[in-house]
Formats: structure tokens, C-alpha cells, sequence
């Protein structure tokens, strides 16, 4: 019996895109930002898309993208980093941590 080219594509597509979808998980930016009238400054944990990760302008704009929604404005990325970095910085972001 001849394997079937199309159900071995899709068990194939199936089986990666939970990793594929893992490995874009991994990747958290922390920022700096603020409000005006009257001044207000967070700092916060963001989580970004594998794309993001490799380009720090693409990074930029995809968090002044997401913060500006509530009316945040971006100051700084601080720096990119993977899940490793989480716990230490959760505490420091409180309700910024992961909100966007």
C-alpha cells in the first residue's frame, strides 16, 4: 500500500505546529512608557511574535503598536530575552506584566 502524499503533509503540518507555536512563545520584551496629563510611567513585560524577536525595530512597533491601544506611549525597549527571564522581571511590571 502507497502512502497517501496529502495525509502525510498534513500529519506532518499537524505534529509541527504545536512546536512552532511553543517556540514563538518564547520570546518577552521589557519597556518603559508613559501617559501625559498628568504624567503617568510604567514598566512592563510584553510578549512578542518570533518575528519581532530577530529585528529590534520590528520589536519597536509591534510594542508602540499594543501599548498605544491603552493609550501608552512608548519610551524604550529595554531588551529582548527568552522565558528565562520572566521571574525575575514579574514582580517590577505588577500590572504591566504581560498586559499587552
Amino acid at each position: 500500500m502507497r502512502p497517501n502524499p496529502v495525509r502525510t503533509l498534513a500529519l506532518a503540518l499537524a505534529l509541527t505546529a504545536p512546536a512552532a507555536a511553543a517556540a514563538a512563545a518564547d520570546c518577552f520584551a521589557d519597556y518603559k512608557a508613559k501617559k501625559d496629563d498628568p504624567l503617568r510611567l510604567h514598566y512592563g513585560v510584553i510578549e512578542l511574535p518570533d518575528a519581532a524577536c530577530r529585528d529590534p525595530g520590528r520589536a519597536e512597533r509591534e510594542i508602540s503598536r499594543r501599548i498605544a491601544a491603552g493609550g501608552w506611549q512608548l519610551l524604550t525597549v529595554m531588551g529582548i530575552f527568552g522565558p528565562e527571564g520572566l521571574a525575575e522581571r514579574r514582580e517590577s511590571a505588577g500590572a504591566f506584566y504581560l498586559r499587552f
